[in-house]
């Protein structure tokens, strides 16, 4: 572990913190972040109706909370550089939390734009945070796998959570789902403030240092990497539930199920892959790319048959780890600024978020159909593969301390 992954300091007269117990603490945080960030798509047809507007303007509700991340990882990360990350996550999560409980209340389209973009400016500075906190509590050989478990909660949400919310919105409005979120926000946000070790950043913490980071190009092709690298699995997921019924022939009872499986693949990609990071991180990284861009690449060939397609949708899912091992890996090539890239990461996610879906839908639309997008995520991932190998060179060739990663 690096030097500038600071150990938390115990004040006088307290217990020593349970990482496990601290870890669950943030995965629920991660839980109600990942509950609402893809919930709120299938509850957009109800508040739309509610605020009086079509679904294509409320979509932009949507792009509003992505934008809130974008916005606010980097600007909460700099200006919070020197303050105490228990403090700091239990911060977000208030405001997160107040984010979403607004959004439930909101009377008007313009109203919920607002708390939607509030909700979303916490998100990225959540998980850089809670992922050096995780990792600070655990051995130098298991940092990837703390972090991994902290990102459970948001894979997790994907299985539990959002059915949970959507169930909810349907049976007694779409307004109790942001209740229900900011409700686990303040659980997680209640948890950390009464388990998680004080924290005492270093003298040198400031905005400065953190924006030294930006002069790092390893921390750039690690950015990237995930920016094209996993646009592929959101090309596929954008695509999955119209490829379904319209390719597959699934019934919309049946849709469900099959959505879970990708969540079950992301949640088991997460406890299996980060033990393999925490021993060769650049090579898994590697690995999970190649993996990732033949999954995708089958998708096509598999399209029209129910068991098969399902089997490749969970090995789709298996890719999802890629967050994880990236997020390891900025801690790894950042040196002292640890607070902003491993917030970036997050704003590369959601730029994944936008590439893949946009990509897979000018290809629907040139008229490859709906398993073209298999073949664009993958190019996405090789893509991803590109970049990684590119970093490596460079990291091998020039032999950066600063950089150097234990996996390489």
């Amino acid at each position: 572990m690096t030097s500038a992954v600071r150990p938390p300091v115990r004040p006088p007269g307290r217990p020593p913190a349970r990482p496990l117990w601290v870890i669950l603490a943030l995965a629920i945080g991660a839980f109600a972040i990942g509950t609402t960030e893809f919930a709120t798509m299938s509850l957009l047809p109800y508040f739309a109706r509610d605020l009086g507007v079509d679904e294509p303007a409320a979509g932009h509700v949507i792009s509003a909370y992505a934008l809130g991340v974008v916005v606010g990882a980097p600007l909460i990360a700099v200006l919070g550089a020197g303050l105490p990350r228990r403090a700091m996550i239990v911060g977000l999560m208030v405001v997160f939390a107040l984010g979403n409980g607004l959004s439930g209340l909101a009377g008007s389209y313009g109203q919920m734009l607002v708390w939607r973009f509030l909700s979303g400016m916490p998100h990225g500075a959540f998980f850089g945070f809670a992922a050096m906190v995780a990792a600070s509590l655990v051995p130098p050989h298991r940092r990837t796998q703390a972090v991994g478990q902290v990102f459970l909660g948001l894979t997790t949400a994907t299985i539990i959570g959002v059915p949970m919310a959507s169930w909810l919105g349907q049976a007694v409005g779409w307004r109790w789902s942001f209740v229900l979120v900011a409700i686990a926000a303040l659980a997680c946000a209640a948890l950390v403030a009464l388990l998680a070790p004080t924290d005492k950043p270093g003298q040198k913490s400031s905005m400065r240092r953190e924006l030294s980071a930006l002069t790092r190009p390893q921390m750039w092709l690690t950015l990237a990497i995930g920016a094209v690298g996993f646009g592929g699995l959101f090309a596929i997921y954008t695509y999955l539930a119209s490829t379904l019924l319209e390719v597959t022939g699934m019934s919309d009872a049946v849709v469900p199920l099959v959505l879970a499986v990708f969540g079950i693949g992301m949640t088991i990609g997460n406890i299996i892959v980060p033990r393999f990071a925490d021993r060769a991180l650049m090579p898994t990284a590697g690995a999970v790319l190649v993996w990732t861009a033949v999954a995708l690449a089958i998708f096509p060939l598999v399209a029209g048959n129910i068991w098969l397609l399902t089997l490749d949708v969970f090995c789709i899912g298996l890719g999802g780890s890629l967050g994880t091992v990236l997020q390891t890996r900025l801690m790894d090539v950042s040196g002292a600024a640890q607070a902003l890239p491993a917030a970036l990461n997050h704003s590369a996610f959601n730029f994944a978020n936008a590439l893949g879906p946009w990509l897979g839908g000018h290809a629907i639309a040139a008229g490859y159909g709906l398993v073209s997008t298999g073949w664009v995520g993958s190019g996405l991932a090789l893509g991803g593969l590109s970049i990684w190998f590119l970093s490596l060179m460079i990291e091998r060739g020039m032999s950066e301390p600063q950089g150097h990663s234990r996996g390489a």
